[in-house]
């Protein structure tokens, strides 16, 4: 009897590695930063509980979220549960080295006879520092960007950048956390990340550099590849004999096109100056046919007008004549 009711009380108790869900078995991050810890389950757990707390043991772990809508999640640890996918993930953020630990995914089954389905997690956050991208590459002249992360013990150190093998190229952060000039600039946002930017690249910048921050160090390879017009022309130029012929559009379509085009343009101008010269004659024709179909008195009154004209014309040649005055003995004589 007694043992009956130590394997009933017991049961809770069972360690997780007896009714397993599926999950990271550990993971580290660095201090200051998030992560999100997903945790499988089967299809017959699609609708029960689930849970996420810190400890090792069910019976002593520290519930810090559940699905259940009256106990939502808060503080800087969220769960969300995807039933469709079997699946239901854990964010945690802003982790401090003190939430280093085990945890546990947890689905609750509700029954004292039956354990729940646990799976046990590990995370580390340690001190540190990362790089987003450790391998570079820009073309000649352009500006490539490295984004340095570092846990909140590095918040307030000075940040540097550095060429691997020259310590006299490194550039330093001044007191607002930046530093810039005409090849590199750094920007500190003094919340665990900062930016180095490279300007104006050229062949001789690449190479291995050290970003730092206090005495860390993660190494960045940086790579400059030739503008695209330099080496456009260097792959191509060998091929450009043999293969150019069979690219060449035969002459007799070019002429032909070309002559068609002309032909169109001298359409259109006869066309057009077809369409002037006939509103022009339509002008004069309507001139003369309204000049000829004026009434037959009012060309008599200017016929008038005209001949009187010409009259007074040749009255003021008359009186503007010079006057001979013949003497009459004479003209007797030559009468006798």
């Amino acid at each position: 009897m007694l043992k009956v009711f130590l394997a009933v009380t017991l049961i809770p108790w069972i360690p997780g590695f007896l009714c397993r869900g599926s999950t990271e078995g550990e993971l580290s991050v660095m201090e200051g930063q998030s992560l999100t810890v997903p945790c499988h389950y089967e299809s017959q757990y699609a609708g029960h509980v689930k849970y996420w707390c810190r400890g090792k043991v069910r019976g002593f772990c520290t519930t810090l979220a559940r699905t259940d809508p009256a106990d939502p999640a808060t503080g800087k640890v969220s769960i969300v549960d995807d039933p469709v996918q079997l699946v239901f993930t854990v964010t945690m953020s802003d982790l401090k080295e003190g939430d280093s630990g085990w945890y546990l995914c947890g689905v609750e089954i509700g029954s004292k006879w039956t354990a729940d389905v646990v799976t046990e997690t590990y995370i580390e956050v340690i001190h540190g520092m990362s790089v987003v991208n450790s391998r570079l590459s820009g073309e000649e002249g352009s500006s490539v960007t490295v984004e340095c992360h570092y846990s909140e013990k590095y918040r307030d150190s000075q940040k540097k950048w550095c060429r691997i093998g020259s310590w006299s190229s490194c550039v330093l952060t001044g007191s607002e956390g930046s530093y810039d000039d005409t090849s590199v600039a750094i920007r500190d946002d003094r919340t665990r990340a900062f930016t180095v930017t490279l300007k104006e690249l050229q062949m001789k910048d690449t190479g291995w550099y050290w970003c730092c921050a206090g005495q860390l160090q993660m190494h960045v390879h940086v790579i400059v590849t030739p503008r695209s017009w330099t080496t456009a022309v260097t792959v191509t130029s060998p091929h450009t004999p043999s293969r150019a012929p069979a690219y060449l559009p035969p002459p007799e379509p070019i002429t032909k096109l070309s002559w068609t085009s002309h032909s169109h343009i001298m359409e259109t101008f006869l066309v057009c100056a077809s369409f002037l010269f006939l509103v022009g004659m339509a002008i004069l024709v309507r001139k003369w046919w309204k000049r000829h179909r004026q009434d037959p008195t009012l060309r008599q009154v200017q016929m008038i007008k005209a001949r009187h004209n010409e009259y007074s014309e040749d009255m003021s040649d008359l009186q503007s004549a010079p006057v001979v005055f013949l003497n009459r003995d004479c003209l007797d004589a030559h009468m006798h």
